[in-house]
């Protein structure tokens, strides 16, 4: 691929952005052929073949600027003044129509499988065959070579595709806040994610949803809301999924047409380009080539899913559609941050216990074995390679496992995992309604007592003698292992990897309804917040995000759950 010069100066125009973009995907990978050249392709249909099916966004009426990430485009080099500019708001709100040369007119939109949980689905599409299910509401509209780095970046409400499954292709204000706020608070925990670069909302175009009444304690939305669509563009080095290897695997395997294998081919050897280029020499033979990416994209997938629990994240809908290929957190639909310490912890009322919290590690080796399929048929012949690729996928659960234990042992301040400790403590974490992550933080601070980390307990425990005493017994072994550190270093040791705040739901709320009044204070302090997750701040931040939560917010629906992410 190659490099496009970079400018000596900020990014200040969106011709000064134009002169950076470098379409690899759309130039090297094949164009669905009966797509149209325009991008007027608005209506589900089957796509059979093609990595991608050229799209035409579709703009939001009269957008407004909500808001950008400072951070994000300080990284990129881009001036902040440029998200308020006209013709930026335009493209990044989805109007194309005047983008600067050479910007193209047309986006792009890909098709993917489905699995759950391991398995294949093909009925989710309309047609029943697994031909029409891929990004029926996301479309890419730039890819950038920046200070050298390739960025992708996509319009999340962009419109219909042909893969919009008979939807309206949008998102709603609600939503895109809560996807926006996320991606630059998960960058600022550490942990690889897809990011935000701007929101859009229109002043009058307004969609319907279900929703929930306030205070509802329903499991379903119980009532339709009308609400203003918004676009957020989120970035990445690419948008490629397990789920397209997937599809392309599935269409290799049944010899689905001519082209299909050399297909799955080209777009494995794209996502190496694209995401592991710096840990596959480019002059290695195709099949050495899928050893390396599958025991890298392993290594990184168990390292991503430590780091999720390390910091309370549930990714609640873990398809194989929803886990980047690249290693890194995609797709913040269902997503939720565990508050009461529950294993089982699942915001989406849809995603079931095997998405729960504790259970991500098993949701992505699931994702894992269905990667390691799709690259099966670009092995065939080679007995050696396939008993390889057969080991490194058996392989994933010890690799999980090695990363789960150090990160445990992390967070507790212990050079290494004691899983009789650990596992005290989960109980009595359990047992006692603890805060997860008021209790570690109050745990970094290395207490001489117990008593200080009731603060983070949602059970008041003065009058239980019996747990009471095996929390006191528990943290007595655990003062024993750590009597030989030095204190003072290992707090500050322990406080880079437990955070002080997390975005919590009801956070969320109340930063989404004051957006929809038109007003963003709230969803700005949040994201002043948020972007610095490991620091000490104010009193006053700290009164306001730092504390349990408020009993009435219990079982409410949009707040302790949801159906959906709209």
């Amino acid at each position: 691929m190659k490099k496009t010069e970079q400018p000596s100066q900020a990014i200040e125009t969106l011709e000064d952005l134009a002169l950076l973009a470098d379409y690899s995907l759309m130039d090297t990978l094949n164009s669905d052929p009966e797509a149209t050249v325009d991008g007027i392709d608005h209506d589900p249909r089957q796509v059979f073949s093609g990595h991608y099916v050229p799209v035409k966004p579709t703009p939001i009426e009269n957008p407004q600027y909500v808001a950008h990430s400072q951070t994000f485009f300080a990284q990129l080099g881009l001036a902040d003044s440029l998200a308020q500019r006209e013709d930026f708001m335009r493209m990044f709100s989805g109007d194309m129509a005047d983008v600067p040369a050479p910007m193209r007119k047309v986006g792009w939109a890909i098709g993917y499988a489905l699995s759950i949980y391991g398995t294949e689905y093909t009925q989710q599409c309309p047609f029943g065959t697994g031909n029409g299910y891929g990004d029926g509401r996301a479309v890419s509209v730039l890819e950038a070579v920046i200070h050298g780095k390739r960025w992708e970046m996509q319009l999340k409400g962009g419109g219909r595709t042909p893969y919009c499954r008979g939807a309206d292709g949008r998102a709603v204000l609600r939503s895109s806040v809560r996807e926006f706020l996320a991606q630059e608070h998960m960058h600022a925990l550490g942990i690889p994610t897809s990011r935000s670069l701007s929101l859009y909302t229109s002043s009058t175009e307004k969609v319907q949803r279900p929703w929930y009444a306030e205070n509802s304690h329903s499991t379903d939305p119980d009532m339709m809301v009308r609400e203003a669509v918004a676009i957020t563009t989120r970035v990445a080095p690419s948008f490629l999924r397990v789920g397209q290897l997937e599809l392309f695997g599935r269409r290799a395997r049944r010899n689905e047409h001519p082209k299909a294998l050399e297909e799955l081919e080209k777009i494995v050897l794209h996502l190496i380009d694209r995401e592991y280029s710096e840990e596959i020499d480019t002059q290695l033979c195709t099949v050495d080539k899928v050893l390396l990416l599958a025991k890298a994209f392993r290594a990184r997938l168990a390292s991503l899913v430590a780091n999720w629990i390390r910091v309370g994240y549930c990714q609640g809908n873990f398809n194989s559609d929803n886990c980047a290929a690249g290693g890194f957190t995609l797709d913040y639909g269902p997503f939720g941050f565990c508050e009461v310490f529950d294993p089982k912890y699942q915001s989406w009322t849809g995603g079931g216990e095997h998405f729960s919290f504790l259970n991500q590690p098993q949701a992505a080796e699931r994702n894992f074995h269905m990667f390691c399929s799709a690259l099966q048929p670009l092995l065939l012949g080679e007995k050696n390679a396939e008993e390889t690729l057969a080991e490194i996928n058996g392989g994933f659960a010890e690799v999980m496992q090695n990363e789960m234990q150090k990160m445990w042992a992390s967070k507790l301040g212990l050079t290494d995992f004691n899983a009789m400790l650990f596992r005290e403590l989960a109980t009595l974490m359990v047992h006692t309604s603890v805060d997860y992550t008021l209790f570690f933080r109050e745990l970094s601070e290395v207490p001489q007592s117990i008593e200080a980390l009731e603060k983070s307990f949602y059970q008041d425990i003065t009058h239980h003698e019996a747990l009471k005493e095996r929390w006191v017994c528990w943290f007595e072994q655990w003062q024993a292992l750590i009597s030989k550190e030095n204190k003072e270093a290992l707090s500050q040791q322990m406080k880079r990897v437990n955070p002080k705040y997390i975005l919590r739901e009801w956070h969320l709320v109340s930063a989404y309804t004051q957006a929809k009044a038109g007003n963003y204070a709230l969803l700005k302090e949040l994201q002043e917040v948020m972007t610095q997750p490991y620091e000490e701040q104010s009193k006053e931040m700290e009164a306001k995000y730092y504390s349990l939560k408020p009993e009435h917010f219990f079982d409410v629906g949009g707040i302790s759950h949801v159906s959906c992410s709209s």
